[in-house]
């Protein structure tokens, strides 16, 4: 308290002292003392938080004067929901490794329990890519790729002769491996809705799922799509960055109200994480890092079933291999780490056509509320990241997806037209 009074102090007299001298342009910057060195965040078992485990484990939120952040892990997306709904002050957390449309599920309270409305922010992405789609060893012959239809043909002739629901499993209603699957069986004439059923399984739950045959199919990311074809269960059957080059995925996000608390403390959280994606990134690190995601505090899980996919490397367990892959998960490189709204702008138009959030919602003024990306590049700034590192707009422009559908952030409606498989609120379902 004392060091800080002084500071204040300090900063009042050489204030005082410029004007004084007749210099009444200089207004001295704010105060920049952390308001809190403590903050508790979540994650889930996966490689896509690694920037977290890495900060925690190579003292990034130390060096930037954080020195009481807890990384706790969640059992499953639903619990990291009402952690966040909680907050610390109430045993829960105050911000966490998080699929990027559930920020905007938790603040619009489309997602919560009695749809309570807690306000969320988006400080940066985590990753780019990174996530599988995988498959049933049952479907071993038809070695499903991005071309779904003999799939979809095989689960329609399973359902009409077992007279059972076929499952895909994803983790979370309106999160991003929801919107992988659904995206990729709808790209096939699947419809996601009618066709199949889609179940709600946490991520380190998925192998024990799929081997008693739980589900046909599942979309999450690593460690579980290695760990699939390790323990001859399934195979992979695309990367998600197959299905949209380099798309947005996981993001860390605050609850607003530590942000507007903590804007100093919430800057240096973010710098921490922004460091560790750059460590993340480079691939001299990345085998460390697998190690690092492997400990029993983290993923727990064994380091071969991380350390081939962290570098790039993708078996698929058809046949297929490919080294260095360009579909590999993106930490810091093709501007990861900064949140662009166009991308938030997908995830919501998404949600709307599945359903999840109503068709007239005022998504401009939401990603206005959420998506703090201001706050990123103030934080990139004072880390010395090159300019050109820093996106110079807030859209990464028109996005194309390997269907050949185009998104334009300037004109979502028309995307959504153009998709023939939907179930908007307010439509036939």
């Amino acid at each position: 308290m004392h060091d800080s009074h002084n500071t204040v102090s300090r900063r009042t007299i050489l204030k005082g002292a410029a004007l004084a001298a007749g210099f009444p342009g200089i207004v001295m910057a704010q105060g920049t003392a952390l308001e809190t060195k403590a903050a508790k965040l979540g994650f889930i078992a996966l490689t896509d938080a690694a920037p977290l485990f890495v900060a925690d484990e190579k003292g990034f939120f130390k060096k930037h004067g954080m020195t009481e952040v807890e990384v706790a892990k969640q059992s499953s997306w639903g619990a990291t929901r009402d952690n966040l709904v909680l907050g610390s002050k109430n045993a829960g957390i105050d911000g966490a490794h998080i699929l990027t449309p559930m920020p905007y599920l938790i603040t619009t309270g489309a997602t919560t329990a009695n749809n309570v409305q807690v306000p969320m922010v988006i400080l940066a992405r985590l990753n780019l890519g990174g996530q599988c789609i995988s498959v049933a060893n049952e479907y071993k012959d038809l070695k499903v790729g991005l071309d779904n239809s003999n799939f979809g043909k095989a689960l329609l002739a399973k359902r009409l002769k077992t007279g059972k629901p076929v499952n895909a499993a994803m983790t979370f209603p309106g999160g991003t491996h929801d919107m992988w699957m659904r995206y990729w069986m709808a790209a096939g004439g699947v419809d996601p809705n009618r066709d199949i059923n889609t179940i709600t399984v946490p991520p380190p739950q998925m192998v024990a799922n799929m081997k008693v045959g739980s589900m046909d199919t599942f979309c999450v990311c690593e460690p579980w799509n290695l760990q699939l074809i390790h323990q001859k269960i399934g195979y992979t059957a695309l990367t998600t960055s197959e299905l949209w080059m380099n798309h947005p995925e996981k993001a860390f996000a605050m609850r607003a109200d530590y942000v507007q608390a903590n804007p100093n403390a919430t800057k240096a959280l973010l710098k921490a994480v922004m460091e560790a994606q750059m460590y993340c990134e480079d691939p001299k690190n990345r085998a460390e890092v697998a190690e690092i995601c492997a400990r029993r505090r983290w993923i727990n899980a064994p380091v071969e079933d991380i350390v081939d996919r962290m570098k790039g490397d993708f078996d698929y367990g058809t046949g297929r291999v490919e080294g260095n892959s360009k579909f590999q998960m993106r930490y810091w490189k093709d501007q990861a780490s900064y949140p662009f709204q166009s991308h938030d702008l997908w995830f919501l138009t998404e949600n709307q056509r599945w359903g999840y959030l109503p068709a007239n919602l005022d998504t401009k003024s939401l990603i206005a509320k959420v998506n703090r990306e201001d706050i990123w590049r103030a934080a990139a700034k004072e880390l010395g990241v090159a300019a050109k590192d820093i996106p110079t707009s807030t859209s990464r422009g028109v996005e194309k997806f390997f269907d050949g559908k185009v998104f334009d952030p300037a004109n979502p409606k028309k995307y959504l037209d153009s998709l023939t498989i939907k179930a908007m609120k307010g439509a036939s379902a």
